[in-house]
């Protein structure tokens, strides 16, 4: 499994999200210091998220009789219907702020894209 390069990936895709959102409610151009500041606390939530939540997945249940492709088709369901759940009722009891909504929204596509990601690694034969 390519952690790294995952967590890069999905760093990067949660940035552009995340500044997307805020950036088409409000431009202003003293933000663009604050954009690439913000890489460095995204990169973190990134990797915590996906080294929590998502790597124990595959390293518990990945063996010659359970592939990623079945791991994925079993458990990403469930995974996305309690994180937009938890997305949702958070943006709620924000009352839809922009930067509460950018996050989650952000945090939302990032983590299910990176379900993709690891799913969709090529397999080595030995």
């Amino acid at each position: 499994m390519h952690i790294l390069g995952n967590i890069g990936k999905s760093s990067l895709l949660a940035a552009s999200i995340f500044w997307m959102i805020i950036l088409s409610d409000t431009f202003d151009l003293d933000m663009v210091p604050y954009i690439f500041l913000s890489l460095i606390p995204i990169y973190i939530i990134c990797a915590l998220t996906i080294l929590i939540t998502i790597c124990p997945i595959f390293w518990f249940l990945e063996n010659d009789n359970y592939s990623k492709q079945r791991i994925f088709k079993t458990y990403f369901p469930i995974y996305t219907i309690i994180a937009f759940g938890f997305c949702l009722y958070s943006i709620y009891k924000s009352s839809f702020d922009v930067f509460v909504l950018s996050f989650y929204v952000s945090a939302y596509i990032t983590t299910t894209q990176s379900w993709v990601w690891f799913s969709k690694e090529k397999v080595e034969i030995k």
